[in-house]
């Protein structure tokens, strides 16, 4: 099954970009070689671009203590399992208190080190980073893996509380909704949302189906529409019917 997801708004566009690039980071900074690791710090140089909004700290602050105070609610409920809600609230606790702790402007330490912010600014450039250009870069990435991986992790390591709380949030945000069966007709799915605020959309979808969401929303109406791929991979209209799994979630 393939799992296709649609924010509603900007703040979860940058949890979920943000939450790809952390993805890609841990994938390339566990590879050995010096070209992997490239990548890994170029991504850490992407993480500060999409996280460079001041408010971003602040939001999910208040955005874990809105959700502590919705689950302390939930004590009273005879359907809740008490040692889940415990651990979970536990959790919530030990992010924020991680987060809280965290001095600075998110990836300041990065900011303040001369040596990145030059490999930064010839990363911009295409090919920039050649050996020629910067000699002790390429120096530093003939240094042993180990080395080299250790160096990363200490220059992600302060940036590591902001995607702690960043995945705690999404993931309380995807198990918000319940999935429903749904069947596109002619390949196109319409649904009236009647002015209720939703975060984030679901798509589930099988994948031998062949079939591609294009997803369109605001408060009012949803809109998917199903395409294909030809053997130039140009998306075309499908008009046969597909079925799905749509989960619409909110805080």
């Amino acid at each position: 099954m393939i799992v296709y997801e649609y924010p509603f708004n900007e703040r979860i566009r940058t949890l979920l970009r943000l939450e790809d690039l952390y993805e890609k980071f841990q994938f390339f900074v566990h590879q050995p070689d010096p070209m992997q690791h490239h990548v890994a710090l170029s991504t850490i140089f992407d993480m500060l671009e999409v996280a460079g909004r001041a408010d971003l700290k602040s939001d999910l602050l208040q955005e874990l203590e809105r959700q502590r105070q919705t689950l302390l609610g939930y004590r009273l409920n005879p359907n809740v399992q008490p040692e889940m809600l415990d651990a979970i609230l536990a959790e919530v606790d030990s992010v924020s208190s991680a987060l809280v702790a965290a001095q600075g402007k998110t990836g300041q330490n990065v900011r303040d080190n001369e040596w990145l912010m030059s490999i930064r600014g010839r990363t911009i450039i295409p090919g920039g980073a050649c050996d020629f250009d910067m000699p002790s870069y390429y120096a530093w990435q003939q240094r042993p893996a180990e080395q080299r991986y250790s160096d990363i992790v200490t220059w992600f390591t302060p940036l590591a509380p902001l995607f702690d709380a960043l995945a705690l949030v999404l993931r309380l945000l995807r198990d918000s909704g319940a999935p429903v069966k749904m069947i596109a007709v002619a390949g196109s799915y319409q649904q009236m949302l009647q002015g209720k605020v939703y975060q984030m959309l679901r798509l589930t979808l099988d994948e031998t189906s062949g079939a591609i969401p294009e997803i369109s929303a605001n408060k009012y109406m949803l809109w998917v529409r199903f395409t294909t791929q030809g053997g130039d991979l140009k998306p075309k209209p499908l008009e046969d019917q597909v079925p799905f799994e749509l989960t619409l979630c909110n805080f």
